[in-house]
């Protein structure tokens, strides 16, 4: 079976702190902002790419069965890959924003092979990955402690 990811959904505190931190610092595009600001839909979004958000639930959508927390009970990170240009710019508005890197430059294995990766959070302690792929296509070892 081949699929895409079409969304991924984070619970959030803080709207506007996680809207700014992906708007301006990831640089992602917002859907639906206008409508959720306006109580037209129950959540915004940021756009990915072409075939993925993520949702951005307020409390009133998760607080009754969840509990706010460094990714929550089961999400671990996810990963944004990108090319090695943007990734330079977004080194760059992370390190202008004071948002620490907690592990990398560092080789991991993805998707499309072996990338270069950087590990930072979120305003509400969500891991994120950044990388970029040199094209090495390595599909088979795995590069997580490397």
């Amino acid at each position: 079976m081949k699929c895409l990811l079409d969304h991924i959904v984070l619970n959030v505190t803080d709207m506007e702190g996680m809207l700014s931190f992906y708007a301006n610092i990831l640089g992602l595009a917002t859907e639906r902002l206008d409508l959720y600001r306006n109580g037209k839909v129950p959540f915004p979004s940021v756009r990915l790419g072409e075939d993925t958000v993520v949702d951005f639930f307020p409390a009133g959508m998760w607080s009754a069965d969840s509990e706010a927390g460094p990714c929550g009970m089961h999400l671990n990170h996810f990963c944004l890959a990108m090319g090695k240009p943007a990734w330079d710019e977004l080194s760059v508005r992370l390190a202008q924003a004071g948002v620490a890197i907690e592990t990398g430059p560092v080789k991991r294995w993805g998707a499309h092979g072996t990338g270069i990766s950087i590990y930072f959070r979120d305003p509400e302690n969500n891991l994120i990955e950044a990388r970029y792929y040199r094209g090495e296509n390595d599909r088979n070892r795995c590069l997580l402690d490397s």
